[in-house]
């Protein structure tokens, strides 16, 4: 259904394998279905990103100022896609098994310019340094108790 969408809107696909062994839908030279990959390297190069909303894959691509679309199934990914949607860098899809026509609508959406530049303008404030910042902060609280 990605591979459709992305045509649908004369775009090439990227399939990611996953644990699912996902595959191409036929030998076209517009799709490439791809085991293991750096998201970082890889999505600073691409489009859009198409993806389930969990918070590695959401913060990758949101570094790399890429648009997102996510389709979220549970947990958190419910949350990370109303926040990808309400910061304007990528669409929430409904809620709900996507179809050809929904993706391809939440694709071209988050293809807009406006989209796009949001995007990239976000990126410069995703930090990488989370886990350091939280550690230092926790052991200046240990020093304060």
């Amino acid at each position: 259904m990605a591979i459709e969408s992305a045509r649908a809107i004369g775009r090439r696909a990227i399939v990611s394998r996953g644990w699912a062994d996902l595959s191409v839908v036929d030998n076209e030279p517009d799709c490439l279905a791809q085991g293991e990959v750096n998201q970082q390297a890889l999505f600073k190069r691409v489009a859009a990103v198409v993806h389930h909303g969990g918070a590695g894959t959401t913060t990758a691509a949101a570094r790399a100022g890429a648009p997102q679309v996510i389709i979220p199934q549970m947990y958190d990914q419910h949350y990370w896609a109303q926040r990808i949607h309400h910061l304007g860098i990528g669409t929430a899809h409904a809620p709900g098994t996507p179809t050809t026509d929904s993706l391809t609508s939440a694709l071209r959406n988050a293809l807009q310019p406006d989209v796009a530049a949001r995007a990239q303008s976000i990126a410069t404030a995703v930090r990488g340094d989370g886990t350091l910042l939280a550690a230092q902060r926790l052991i200046t609280a240990d020093k304060d108790v």
